[in-house]
């Protein structure tokens, strides 16, 4: 067993939210000063800077996992992790035609730049991404875990996109075990404010648009880096341990 430090979810340049210089030498250099072992890549509903990334990530200490933030019907934001980008390209080609055709206002909402693993410009993506795809957050759910990836509805307990105000509970149709708290809450004084987490495991992310959002807050112990490694970590299982760092991070 090893221990690794682990942030699962980061912007890109791709995402209208993201800063300027959340390309992947940066992100991968932010994430080497941090010892971060593992980072996922999960840009609004588009995969198509984690080759960068990847690309940018050789000869470092840092293995990038291909994932996306899905915008579902329903309007919550949820990540969704893969081992493979073969997997991450499945799971796109799936959702990418439900997604509206509406162009990207780039003075209101930001600009989309697909890059290279230097940071050099490519292209423009000219669709706004985000927007809500057709599909539920339990097709959505159903669909990863077809593929073998990893579903974690993202911020739930924020008011924008989160899966708590927008729907008021954890859906009871779907195996919602894993979900991720906001970065800026007290781990401990979650369940005071939203008991209807008790019976759930909780993880917390940077949720990074820029480069210092880039927290780390997760540790695992497990055999390797993989999603089903992280499952067992997160749930406590076979071994696996998780541990939240967040007071030593943010004292």
């Amino acid at each position: 067993m090893k221990n690794y430090r682990a942030e699962l979810h980061i912007h890109t340049v791709l995402s209208p939210c993201a800063s300027i210089e959340m390309i992947p030498p940066l992100i991968i250099s932010e994430a080497e000063t941090k010892h971060i072992d593992i980072i996922a890549i999960t840009d609004h509903n588009s995969i198509a800077n984690i080759e960068a990334v990847m690309d940018a990530s050789q000869g470092s200490q840092v293995t990038v996992i291909p994932g996306i933030e899905l915008q579902t019907k329903e309007e919550i934001h949820s990540l969704c992790l893969f081992d493979s980008m073969a997997q991450a390209k499945a799971f796109h080609a799936r959702i990418e035609p439900s997604l509206p055709d509406i162009k990207n206002d780039s003075d209101f909402f930001g600009e989309q730049f697909v890059v290279d693993e230097t940071g050099e410009f490519i292209r423009r993506e000219n669709r706004l991404l985000i927007s809500s795809a057709n599909i539920s957050i339990s097709e959505a759910y159903i669909e990863v875990q077809r593929l073998g990836g990893l579903f974690i509805p993202a911020h739930v307990n924020r008011s924008a996109y989160g899966l708590l105000p927008v729907l008021g509970f954890v859906p009871q149709d779907i195996d919602l075990e894993i979900l991720e708290i906001s970065k800026h809450l007290n781990p401990d004084h979650i369940l005071n404010k939203f008991p209807q987490l008790k019976d759930h495991k909780i993880i917390q992310n940077g949720d990074a648009h820029f480069l210092n959002e880039i927290m780390g807050f997760n540790q695992f112990m497990m055999e390797k880096i993989a999603v089903n490694e992280i499952i067992k970590a997160i749930k406590d299982q076979d071994g696996r341990k998780h541990r939240n760092l967040y007071y030593s991070i943010m004292k």
